[in-house]
């Protein structure tokens, strides 16, 4: 892997400094970006201060993290779906951007997203965002499916992979009858839907290891998945795979980082934050290892013009079938989470 981060140029992407070394404790799904040895190493090179991470698995578990652990971590990832009840529970604090350089460059729909700026203060400053729809094995389909129907193929039967996560499997769902994620009122049918999915699965993933392990195995040639994540697996695994926003429309998320209630590092954190939006960082993410799409104006316009994220997500047709996951409520996720389990426990 190469380092094209000069030591001169990262410093001046850190000219405000800190006043002292600083040990940051970032909570983050793993492998996500913000723990890349090499933009943690030259993050502490030019500031001083240290990077230690903590891991999740899902977004309930991040929640329950920070409410059992106050003042245990400096920066966190939430998705913005989930912002607006952790700054409501009083685990997030509201973020003061001044001394952040990079902030100036975020899109402005994405900056003055409703979630992120809960109750009139912004409490996650948008990094990433992207899709989750699916992706195939280009090597198994002599033409491109385009539907989420694929899934539901009877040709496919026990070559479909699905991902283990209740709300994502109502959602989908949810768009395969021909509704919105956001506004689902016709659960039968989304029941019947997912029923009549369950002998076509192979198996159910988790995680990214997961999905990269069991497509490069076979054990299934579609499955929902990520787009970053399809572009890591492209560029980190070198996996035949293309990832497709189905024409029944896909799952939209954006990705902030906050800093939690009760950090002694705010400063620190915020530098941490700057590094993470700034363009430098997104390009040698994206092109080393495959990333979500910036939330950064000028690290978007910094890609190739074969970068996976201009073609993908720079699609206005493709955009326009995005819909952007609100929040639930949580009765609403416990509904959802039963009939999963009740679905799961067939197979």
């Amino acid at each position: 892997m190469t380092r094209r981060l000069a030591p001169v140029a990262v410093a001046l992407a850190f000219a405000a400094g800190s006043a002292g070394a600083a040990e940051i404790r970032v909570l983050n799904w793993k492998g996500y970006g913000t723990d890349e040895t090499w933009a943690v190493e030259a993050f502490e090179r030019s500031t001083g201060h240290t990077v230690v991470h903590d891991h999740f698995n899902s977004e309930q578990e991040m929640l329950t993290k920070l409410r059992t652990n106050p003042g245990a971590y400096d920066v966190v990832l939430i998705n913005s779906a989930y912002t607006r009840q952790a700054a409501e529970e009083g685990l997030i604090q509201p973020i003061d951007t001044a001394g952040m350089r990079n902030v100036d460059d975020l899109a402005p729909d994405m900056a003055t997203n409703e979630e992120l700026n809960a109750n009139g203060a912004l409490h996650g400053v948008p990094w990433v965002w992207g899709v989750t729809g699916f992706a195939y094995d280009r090597r198994e389909f002599e033409e491109a499916p385009t539907s989420l129907e694929v899934f539901w193929d009877p040709a496919l039967k026990g070559r479909v992979g699905w991902r283990d996560d209740a709300l994502e499997a109502v959602q989908f769902a949810a768009l395969a009858t021909g509704q919105s994620i956001n506004d689902i009122e016709d659960m039968d049918a989304v029941r019947d839907k997912l029923e009549a999915l369950m002998p076509q699965l192979a198996t159910l993933w988790s995680s990214e290891n997961d999905w990269n392990r069991f497509m490069a195995s076979g054990d299934f040639v579609v499955a929902t998945y990520w787009s970053g994540s399809a572009n890591r697996s492209r560029t980190n695994f070198g996996l035949p795979v293309e990832f497709v926003v189905p024409e029944e429309g896909a799952i939209g998320w954006l990705d902030g980082l906050s800093i939690p209630a009760g950090s002694e590092n705010v400063e620190a954190a915020k530098a941490f934050i700057d590094w993470m939006i700034d363009p430098r960082f997104y390009v040698q993410w994206d092109g080393e290892v495959g990333a979500p799409a910036s939330a950064n104006l000028e690290a978007a316009a910094a890609l190739g013009d074969q970068a996976f994220n201009r073609i993908v997500l720079g699609n206005p047709e493709a955009i326009e079938r995005i819909e952007i996951m609100g929040p639930v409520p949580e009765e609403t996720r416990r509904e959802y989470l039963e009939l999963w389990q009740e679905l799961k426990a067939g197979l």
